[in-house]
C-alpha cells in the first residue's frame, strides 16, 4: 500500500488483484470503516460479493452513524457528521456509490449539488442569557499570550505529547477565550482530553481554522446519516451479493504468532444466542473493528432518563479488543481508552416538534425558516452560560424521508452529563427527555411558564446516554492504537477510530474510511495508491490565513513584542523586502 495525490491515481481502475477469486473476507461490525472496507473490497479489490461476509451484533447496520425511528420512543440520532471537502478517501469512495434517491447520480453528485445550491453557514454560534445572541461576532477573542501558546502546540513533537492532556499546555488565556468554546464545542474535546489529539486536529484542518466561528467550513448530508450514507452502502454491497449476518456477536478473534508473522486462525461468535467460530485460512481474510465509541448506549424517552451503563460486556468491541490485544503488544492497549467513562461519556437527545408553537423561538436564534427544506442553524449553536454547555443544531428538513411534514427534528447535546442545569436543577444524566427539552427550551428563550406545557405537549424528546462517545480523545501516546495493518500481519488488519494511520485524524467519517481502504488496499496488495491526507499543514498561503484568522484579522507585526523579538522582526521584514515573499505576506493579510 502507497499513497499517492493528484487525479493521474484518482480516476485509474486498478488491476484485478492475483488470487482474489481464491479469498474470502470476514469484517467485524457494519460500521462506516466496516462498510468502506466492503466497498473497496468488491469495487477495487474485485472480490466476488459472495466472498465478503459482514458479523454484526446488531439487527441493523451502521454503527455510530444511525438515524432510526423506534415504534415505541420516536426519533432518535445519536450524533452527526460534519464533513469536509478534502475528505479524499471518502469522496474517492462516493463517487462509486449509487444514490438510493435519484437515479444515474452518485452520492457524491448529490452531496456536491446540495452543498454548492445551499452553502452552509451559521447566522448565530453562540447565545448567553436565555436565547439572547452571544455576540461572539465571529471572533475568536485570543490575546497574543493566547495565540502564542496554540501556535507552540502546534509545533511540540509528537512524542512530548504522549498522555499530556489539554490543559497541561493551555492555561486560561486559551480556556476562557471564543476560541475554545468554538473548537471543545465543535469537536467534543474536554479540557483534560489529549493534547496530542488536540495538536493533530488543529495541523488536519488548518485551511478551515478561519471557516471555524461561523461553520463555513462544514458541509451536511440532505438527510440523518444512515439514509443518506448507509444505506446506500448497504445497497451498493448487496447488489454484488455481500452477505450481512446480523444478530451475530463476536466474542474474539485468535491468532497464531510467530517471530515475523501474525496470522488470524479463527472467529468465535455467538449466533442467535448459540456459541459458534469460524476457522481461518491465509486466504481468508480479517477485518477487525475494535473498539467502539457507541458501545453501551442506552436510550431514554420522553418520560424516562437514559441510563448510565458503564459495564464492558462480552460481544462488544470493547471486551473483543481486550481479549486480541492480551495476545500480543502490537494490537494496541484498549484499556488507556476506556478506563474511565465519566472522562470519556457525553448525552444527546432528540427533539421531535409536534406543532408550530417551539419554531418561533427557534427563528429568533437562526434567523431562518426552519421548515424551508435549506440549511436552519448552519452548525450548533452553543448556550455559553449553560452549566451543561449544552449546544443544539437544526440540519435541513425533513431528517427523515418518512418525517411527517410541519415537524422538526432538533439535536440537542451536552459535555457535560453530570452538572446540574440551569433550568431542571437536575443532572443530565438523571433527566428524562421531557425534561431535557425544558432545559433547552430555556436556553432558547420561552418565557419559564410556557416551558412544561412545550415540553409536554409541542415536542417529544429521546435522550441518549454515550459512556464511551469520547474514548478516542483520551491521552495516549503511540502503541496504544493497534496499526491498521501491524507489522508481520499475513490475513487481517484493524478498522475504524481506534486503528492508527499516518496523519489523519479521528472523530471524522474521512478516518473510517480511509483505515478501511487501507486495509484492503494492503492485504490484496491493490496496485493503485490510497490518497493521501490532504496537504494544507505544508502549504505556506493556508498557514498563513490561519496565523491572521486565529488573531481574529490582526497583522503579526501588531504584536506585543518585546525589543529583541521587535528587532528580530524589523530585520526579517528587511530581509524579505521587494521579494516574492513580502507579497505573499502582504496577499494574505500578515503584514
Amino acid at each position: 500500500m502507497y499513497y499517492a495525490s493528484g487525479n493521474y491515481e484518482a480516476f485509474a481502475r486498478p488491476k484485478k488483484p492475483t488470487g482474489v477469486d481464491q479469498k474470502s473476507a470476514y469484517i467485524i461490525g457494519s460500521g462506516l470503516g466496516a462498510l468502506a472496507a466492503a466497498c473497496f473490497l468488491v469495487r477495487d479489490g474485485q472480490m466476488k460479493g459472495s466472498h465478503v461476509h459482514i458479523l454484526e451484533k446488531d439487527p441493523i447496520p451502521g454503527g455510530a452513524c444511525d438515524g432510526y425511528q423506534y415504534s415505541d420512543i420516536g426519533y432518535v440520532m445519536r450524533g452527526g457528521r460534519e464533513m469536509d471537502n478534502h475528505f479524499e478517501c471518502m469522496w474517492d469512495l462516493f463517487r462509486s456509490i449509487p444514490s438510493i434517491e435519484t437515479e444515474g447520480i452518485s452520492v457524491l453528485d448529490e452531496y456536491y449539488w446540495l452543498n454548492k445550491a445551499d452553502p452552509n453557514y451559521s447566522l448565530c454560534r453562540a447565545t448567553e442569557n436565555q436565547g439572547q445572541d452571544a455576540h461572539t461576532d465571529k471572533k475568536f477573542g485570543l490575546s497574543d499570550k493566547g495565540a502564542m501558546e496554540i501556535m507552540k502546540l502546534f509545533f511540540t513533537p509528537d512524542e512530548e505529547l504522549y498522555n499530556k492532556r489539554i490543559d497541561e499546555y493551555f492555561d486560561e488565556e486559551v480556556l476562557n477565550s471564543n476560541f475554545w468554546m468554538y473548537w471543545r464545542t465543535m469537536f467534543a474535546f474536554e479540557n483534560w482530553h489529549s493534547a496530542l489529539e488536540m495538536k493533530l486536529y488543529i495541523k488536519r484542518f488548518i485551511h478551515h481554522v478561519g471557516g471555524l466561528p461561523d461553520f463555513t467550513a462544514l458541509r451536511f448530508t440532505k438527510y440523518n446519516q444512515y439514509e443518506s450514507m448507509i444505506l446506500p452502502m448497504v445497497k451498493y454491497l448487496e447488489s454484488f451479493g455481500v452477505v450481512f449476518h446480523y444478530n451475530t456477536k463476536v466474542i474474539n478473534v485468535e491468532f497464531e504468532i510467530e517471530a515475523g508473522r501474525k496470522l488470524a486462525k479463527k472467529i468465535d461468535i455467538i449466533r442467535d444466542g448459540e456459541a459458534d467460530a469460524i476457522d481461518l485460512t491465509e486466504n481468508d481474510l480479517v477485518f477487525i473493528t475494535n473498539g467502539g465509541c457507541v458501545e453501551n448506549s442506552s436510550y431514554g424517552s420522553q418520560n424516562k432518563p437514559a441510563e448510565f451503563k458503564t459495564e464492558i460486556r462480552e460481544g462488544g468491541g470493547w471486551d473483543m479488543w481486550r481479549k486480541i490485544a492480551a495476545q500480543d503488544p502490537s494490537f494496541g492497549h484498549p484499556d488507556k481508552f476506556c478506563y474511565d467513562p465519566e472522562q470519556s461519556n457525553w448525552m444527546s437527545a432528540t427533539v421531535t416538534t409536534l406543532d408550530e408553537k417551539i419554531l418561533p423561538y427557534i427563528k429568533n436564534i437562526c434567523k431562518r425558516d426552519p421548515l424551508s427544506g435549506k440549511v436552519v442553524t448552519g452548525g450548533i449553536v452553543t448556550a455559553r452560560d449553560s452549566e451543561w454547555l449544552l449546544s443544539w443544531t437544526i440540519n435541513r428538513q425533513p431528517q427523515f424521508r418518512n418525517q411527517p411534514k410541519g415537524q422538526v427534528l432538533v439535536w440537542v447535546y451536552a459535555l457535560f452529563s453530570n452538572k446540574p442545569g440551569d433550568y431542571v436543577k437536575k443532572t443530565m444524566r438523571e433527566c428524562t427527555g421531557k425534561e431535557i427539552c425544558e432545559e433547552w427550551l430555556y436556553h432558547i428563550g420561552v418565557p419559564e411558564e410556557k416551558i412544561p406545557e412545550l415540553a409536554e405537549h409541542s415536542a417529544n424528546t429521546v435522550p441518549v446516554m454515550m459512556p464511551y462517545i469520547t474514548a478516542f480523545f483520551m491521552p495516549r501516546e503511540k502503541g496504544d492504537r493497534p496499526d491498521v495493518v501491524p507489522e508481520g500481519a499475513v490475513n487481517f488488519a484493524f478498522l475504524g477510530q481506534f486503528a492508527e494511520t499516518a496523519r489523519d485524524t479521528i472523530f471524522t467519517t474521512e478516518y473510517s474510511i480511509r483505515t478501511g481502504m487501507e486495509a484492503v488496499y494492503t492485504l490484496l496488495n491493490i496496485d493503485r495508491g490510497v490518497p493521501e491526507v490532504w496537504g494544507s499543514v505544508y502549504d505556506v498561503r493556508d498557514l498563513l490565513n490561519a496565523t491572521v484568522a486565529i488573531r481574529d484579522g490582526r497583522k503579526i507585526t501588531d504584536m506585543k513584542l518585546g525589543l529583541k523579538e521587535k528587532i528580530a522582526m524589523k530585520e526579517l521584514l528587511k530581509a524579505v523586502e521587494g521579494t516574492d515573499v513580502e507579497k505573499l505576506l502582504r496577499e494574505h493579510g500578515a503584514i
